[in-house]
């Protein structure tokens, strides 16, 4: 038998590193996936295959004994292992068409397909199992993640954090993500938030607080259907991570360089690399090319409403 999962990966449209210091932030899934198919194996071991390598343990294996990018899936072999008899060992491989490394979701991605993938061999789990399963896989990696990132890829469309609610909509985005090809830093990213709020609490309280009123006016837009104030507060968003200091002359290029096609721009995630995402018009997408350099990756993006789904196959 093989089954096969897959998950979209993500993006942050609103609030990111505002949203630790007590603001909220708006995710939403994307439609470039994840896919893991798992089937059984005969030879007592775990066997992982992805883009960025494979391994092969044995099924005694402990996950933390193992490269931490292929933590998450000896994590949940053995997990499911464990919990079943007769199982002889297990083959995982992982496809993606989310870029590593730049704040898409793919490692959260990952944990949710695989979690899927693996536990359809045995049970049929709920998405809310899915989801458990998921987000301590993604701890073996990110011990402090706070779930939000799988929750997305889980079940897809938008969510508001941290109250991990669903916002229900019809909202029809058309989103440019452009890739800086500079691999993102959170840790560094961070660190220069927490310095910028050291240096001047009282103008980065003044920020956070003009950050929850965004929000609230983006989710009145969004309930509007007012896609022209959305990508207003996008730009109007950028404006404030350009304030504490978690963009690039690399980025702000890009950002300078899609002014003519844009709705609005901004980073998304840690910033400092990574991507950039943009509102334009579907008929404006064939201008990219000639405005980006050369050297960027590119591609456009729409809202997956799907969140992880997954199949059987017997063979």
């Amino acid at each position: 038998m093989k089954s096969i999962a897959s998950a979209p990966g993500k993006i942050i449209l609103f609030g990111e590193h505002f949203v630790v210091h007590g603001t909220k932030a708006i995710l939403a899934a994307i439609d470039k996936r994840v896919t893991v198919t798992s089937t059984f194996a005969e030879n007592k071991t775990i066997k992982v295959n992805s883009q960025l390598g494979t391994i092969e343990v044995p099924i005694s294996s402990s996950h933390e004994e193992v490269k931490s990018e292929f933590r998450p899936f000896v994590y949940l072999a053995n997990k499911i292992i464990n919990s079943e008899q007769n199982v002889s060992g297990l083959e995982i491989t992982i496809d993606s068409d989310i870029p590593i490394g730049v704040g898409l979701g793919s490692s959260s991605a990952c944990c949710v397909a695989a979690a899927a993938s693996i536990s359809e061999l045995f049970n049929e789990l709920s998405s809310e199992e899915i989801l458990k399963m998921s987000i301590e896989a993604e701890k073996t990696i990110f011990p402090d993640t706070s779930g939000a990132d799988c929750t997305v890829c889980t079940y897809g469309g938008m969510i508001e954090y941290p109250s991990v609610e669903k916002i229900d909509n019809t909202f029809d985005l058309n989103l440019l993500i452009a890739n800086s090809m500079i691999p993102h830093n959170t840790k560094n990213s961070v660190e220069k938030v927490n310095k910028f709020k050291e240096n001047d609490e009282e103008r980065f309280s003044q920020l956070c607080d003009l950050e929850t009123k965004l929000i609230d006016e983006v989710i009145t837009a969004m309930k509007n259907n007012d896609v022209t104030t959305f990508g207003l507060k996008m730009s109007e968003n950028q404006k404030y991570l350009e304030e504490i200091q978690i963009s690039n002359d690399t980025l702000r290029d890009m950002i300078n360089s899609l002014k003519e096609i844009s709705l609005g721009t901004k980073i998304t995630g840690a910033g400092d690399g990574g991507c950039i995402i943009t509102l334009v018009k579907d008929e404006n997408m064939d201008k990219v090319p000639a405005l980006l350099p050369k050297d960027k990756e590119y591609f456009s993006a729409k809202i997956d409403t799907k969140g992880v789904v997954w199949s059987t196959i017997e063979e």
